[in-house]
């Protein structure tokens, strides 16, 4: 049980229920589009255009569940598009991160801060971690499978929750980088 799947992380959203209701109207609810290979996560119909100071991105989908916090995920790549400046930061750590222009259909929001470039993680279930000899917190490092671009990505954060499925998440711009795709196979070396 070395191998682990690769999730490809588009530029995407997680909204509070505040804001989406800013953006889709008075309460107003997800409508899911497909699940996601993490439990009770799944992307949803609903999309929104993302706008920084040099440029916008229509259609950027919105994951659900609503979160406690509204976090937008983007690839340094997008970054340049935008005209903005995200660090690379673990889900949820958005202090003193910039802010976006987010639009939908019934209103827009000016976003003080929530915009990242997800750190690379892999997702686990305890039991997982325990067969990999890990916990929650621990930094590995991850070589790609008979690829011809064959990489080592390190510093590779691990998740570690009774509600994950085993998977790493890394941002398309990885992903091109490494030649990946979803349903990629990678190991922890």
């Amino acid at each position: 049980m070395n191998k682990i799947i690769i999730g490809v992380s588009n530029r995407h959203l997680h909204v509070s229920q505040s804001d989406l209701e800013t953006l889709f109207g008075p309460g107003y609810q997800l409508t899911v589009k497909k699940d996601l290979k993490q439990p009770g996560q799944y992307a949803c119909e609903e999309c929104v255009e993302i706008c920084g100071p040099k440029g916008c991105f229509p259609n950027v989908r919105i994951l659900g569940p609503v979160r406690a916090k509204t976090q937008i995920e983007i690839s340094l790549t997008d970054s340049y598009v935008l005209g903005i400046k995200p660090e690379v930061r673990s889900s949820g750590d958005l202090e003193g991160t910039p802010g976006i222009t987010v639009k939908g259909p019934y209103g827009s929001l000016e976003l003080e801060n929530g915009v990242i470039i997800a750190k690379r993680h892999i997702h686990m279930h305890p039991d997982e971690a325990q067969a990999f000899g890990l916990q929650d917190n621990d930094i590995v490092s991850v070589k790609t499978v008979d690829n011809i671009r064959n990489l080592i990505f390190n510093n590779v954060l691990v998740r570690v929750k009774d509600s994950y499925a085993l998977e790493m998440h890394i941002d398309v711009d990885e992903a091109n980088a490494a030649m990946l795709r979803n349903g990629d196979e990678v190991t922890i070396i």
